[in-house]
């Protein structure tokens, strides 16, 4: 009865955070589900300004650094381990992502930047971040009846939709402030993963897939004139969604279960994402290699086994391996790691499961450092 509940596959995609960058630091976005992704912007009250706003204001070039679409935060215990029974799975995830706290290069948090254009001094600009993302994923999901290699073969897509709202404030030593406010609503980033195959044994999955992310979201540039310098330069627009390159990834996973009824499960998953050249800008973003892991424990609340808890603790780290390249790159690499937990109930005879789940973000370098919560609802049909 415990192997029945494992048909239920509750994907999640991830939110991706908008940089926060200067020349002297870097904020990345978050992304995207499924296994982990999404590609949306962030929903904020008060932050420091990406880098597009400090270009906008004080005159600085663009030193754009990036992040891939895959966010481990997204994630269910249990999600990069494919379903046994063959079908379609639904599923819709929120994720939502709130953070005061903006990281440099070493790990220490971020008060003020000094922003520096030309000769002289600079300026030094005060960093006030409260930040809070919002993002809705569905995902649609099948696996197919015949096996190929003695594995079973699935695959999913997973677009993302996000309703962002910037209300950004900057102070300077001089003393001017500046702020604005921008909404959007649009579509984010689309993965989509032709290739998933899974070897299941009575006590151990095996797996393995490959995916890519379109740059289907709203994404734009323009171009603007620096105050105080003259200079033309392009930069991204503050209401984007997307992140404006392709990405290309490969998962490997597994999972051991100490009982044949599959109750308990302990799961890993090692995932490597490459990226494009950015759109509009002489950037490629580095590749990225994320570390997902976590342990499940089903429990019956009822004696019939028609219902059943799901908790567990789990966890993420990730890193940037290589740098960016081109012109516009900068040479700091990202990461960040996490630790939390997970709490589910399935409904048997629904083949419905909701998952919660918590993630407490530390040891940040280079991005925000904050917590995710999660929900999720899937259903085989």
């Amino acid at each position: 009865m415990y192997e029945e509940q494992t048909d239920i596959y509750c994907c999640s995609e991830r939110a991706a955070f908008d940089r926060v960058r200067t020349a002297l630091l870097s904020v990345e976005p978050v992304r995207y589900i499924a296994k982990g992704r999404l590609a949306v912007r962030e929903k904020s009250r008060r932050i420091v300004w990406t880098i597009v706003s400090l270009s906008l204001v004080l005159g600085v070039k663009v030193q754009a650094g990036e992040i891939g679409h895959y966010a481990g935060g997204l994630v269910n215990i249990r999600d990069v381990i494919m379903p046994p029974a063959p079908g379609v799975y639904a599923a819709v995830y929120y994720y939502y992502y709130t953070t005061d706290q903006l990281n440099n290069a070493n790990g220490d948090k971020i008060s003020s930047v000094n922003i520096n254009p030309g000769p002289g001094p600079g300026v030094t600009v005060n960093v006030h971040v409260d930040v809070d993302i919002d993002v809705i994923v569905p995902i649609l999901m099948w696996v197919a009846p015949p096996k190929i290699l003695g594995a079973h073969y699935g695959g999913f897509i997973a677009p993302s939709f996000a309703d962002s709202g910037l209300d950004a404030a900057l102070s300077t030593a001089t003393g001017r402030g500046v702020g604005t406010n921008t909404k959007s609503l649009g579509v984010g980033d689309l993965f989509v993963e032709p290739i998933w195959l899974d070897w299941s044994f009575t006590h151990w999955d095996f797996g393995i897939a490959y995916g890519f992310t379109a740059p289907v979201g709203k994404y734009n540039t323009q171009t603007i004139t620096l105050p105080r310098i003259g200079r033309s330069v392009t930069v991204e627009s503050i209401d984007n969604i997307g992140y404006g390159f392709w990405e290309q990834q490969v998962q490997g996973s597994m999972a051991w279960y100490p009982m044949a009824s599959k109750a308990t499960a302990v799961v890993t998953a090692l995932t490597y994402n490459t990226c494009g050249k950015k759109e509009d800008f002489n950037l490629t973003p580095g590749d990225w290699l994320t570390l997902n892991w976590g342990i499940s424990q089903y429990l019956p609340l009822k004696k019939d086994m028609t219902v059943l808890a799901e908790v567990g603790v789990a966890g993420y780290d990730t890193w940037q391996i290589t740098d960016d390249s081109g012109s516009a790159a900068k040479n700091v690499r990202d990461q960040v790691h996490a630790i939390g937990g997970q709490l589910g109930i399935t409904h048997v005879p629904w083949n419905a499961v909701l998952n919660f789940h918590y993630f407490y973000e530390f040891a940040a370098k280079d991005r925000f450092q904050g917590q995710v919560l999660g929900v999720s609802l899937a259903k085989k049909f």
